[in-house]
């Protein structure tokens, strides 16, 4: 038992040392006559694990609610699927489509668009910032 327990924790640790992680916002624009605050920066914040050069899973702050995300990298775009981590994953889930840009060494611009699985609701362009370290 015990070599296990000492082999889950080195793979673990390797893992963490070898991991890329990043940093994520996505800002939201006020509601007309409202001014811009930090919350419109900061209710969306997220952190991010790269599994590969493809694949970024990670947890982000929705306003006051988490929400799973995840996304997949292809070529000069990302696919990005997002829902809550309540009993309506499936029906509150999001999928979208953005551009990272590359501004200043680990430092993008991501401008996204997301659309909603409901129905009859219409998407919203977003403009993110992410770090990656």
């Amino acid at each position: 038992m015990r070599k296990l327990f000492l082999t889950m924790t080195l793979t673990m640790f390797t893992m963490l040392a070898s991991a890329q992680f990043m940093v994520i916002t996505t800002m939201d624009q006020p509601e007309e006559g409202v001014d811009w605050e930090m919350s419109n920066i900061t209710d969306n914040m997220g952190v991010g694990y790269v599994l590969n050069d493809k694949m970024t899973v990670g947890l982000m702050k929705n306003g006051e609610e988490y929400d799973l995300w995840g996304r997949y990298n292809i070529n000069f775009m990302y696919v990005v699927v997002q829902a809550p981590t309540d009993s309506t994953m499936m029906d509150n889930a999001s999928i979208g489509v953005g551009y990272s840009l590359k501004v200043w060494k680990e430092l993008y611009v991501e401008p996204s668009y997301m659309m909603s699985m409901k129905e009859n609701d219409g998407g919203k362009l977003k403009l993110g910032v992410a770090f990656r370290f």
